[in-house]
């Protein structure tokens, strides 16, 4: 007799028996984990035993003082990299939201010609403006000028680098900016007008609060590709963090090991880059997800 079929009480004599409930079994699962537990164990075993990756040499590299004063370079090319385009990327997210057709062009133009220049060509365009301007003035345009000083003296290679930096961020955050923006249902623009809010309440109280879980996720990976794309700025012989490292083991030949240095500085700040973000990011989404 099937259970379906059993009268009530026989019904409760069958649930008093607690029939045993045959769990599905997934083998390969475990294949597949003992496989992967295989390989993690050999690479780890290869790191450890292999005389090549030289731990020693890492150990006295990885905090010497000139490594730790790139890093510093490193991180100051990250800071204004990002403070300023992103700065940079608001203004080009409101041109391209803007209803007046100049501002629009202006801002699509922008984003249109930095983001299919390649970063490297950017950078060296600015360390050699010299070659283009000998001079730069600061006056009205097409009228007086108030100063004028050598393009030499006054873009050092560091400026240079944040300029090209901080313009080619500016390309690829202001469309971040601007995904945030458009992502916020039209119901909220229309309920904030309904209340009678100003302008600025609407924005900052009711729609950027949204917009900002979108634009976080995106801005986050772009400052970290900024963090690890300074290394480019090694073409300039600005002495970031890669290029420090290329020029010990140019001396002393100790390439793995000198790599695995930068490598273990990128990781752990770009780690650290990730904590920040997730706090970010859980701090906006109160109250956009059921507890």
């Amino acid at each position: 007799m099937s259970i379906l079929a059993a009268p009530p009480e026989r019904r409760e004599e069958v649930d008093d028996g607690a029939l045993p409930i045959a769990r599905r079994r997934h083998p390969w699962r475990w294949v597949a984990a003992a496989v992967a537990l295989l390989l993690v164990a050999q690479f780890v075993h290869g790191l450890v035993t292999n005389p090549g990756w030289d731990w020693s040499t890492f150990a006295q590299y990885v905090t010497a003082r000139s490594v730790l004063a790139a890093l510093k370079v490193t991180l100051e090319l990250t800071f204004w990299g990002t403070l300023i385009g992103f700065l940079l990327g608001i203004v080009l997210a409101i041109g391209r939201l803007s209803k007046n057709p100049v501002l629009q062009t202006i801002a699509w133009t922008y984003i249109w010609a930095f983001r299919s220049i390649p970063l490297i060509v950017q950078l060296l365009f600015w360390f050699n403006l010299a070659y283009l301007y000998k001079t730069v003035s600061i006056g009205i345009p097409f009228g007086p000028e108030f100063a004028h000083f050598q393009t030499n003296q006054a873009l050092s290679g560091f400026t240079a680098a944040v300029i090209g930096l901080a313009l080619h961020q500016a390309a690829y955050s202001a469309e971040i900016i601007r995904a945030g923006i458009i992502s916020v249902d039209q119901g909220q623009w229309e309920a904030a007008r309904s209340l009678g809010l100003p302008w600025r309440r609407q924005f900052f109280t009711i729609v950027a609060p949204q917009a900002m879980r979108g634009i976080l996720p995106n801005a986050a990976n772009e400052v970290i590709s900024l963090f690890k794309g300074t290394s480019i700025v090694s073409t300039m012989a600005i002495a970031e963090l890669f290029y420090q490292v290329q020029v010990i083991y140019g001396r002393n030949g100790r390439v793995v090991p000198l790599l695995m240095v930068a490598t273990v500085w990128y990781i752990v700040l770009t780690s650290v880059l990730s904590v920040i973000q997730f706090y970010i990011e859980r701090h906006f989404a109160k109250g956009s997800v059921r507890k």
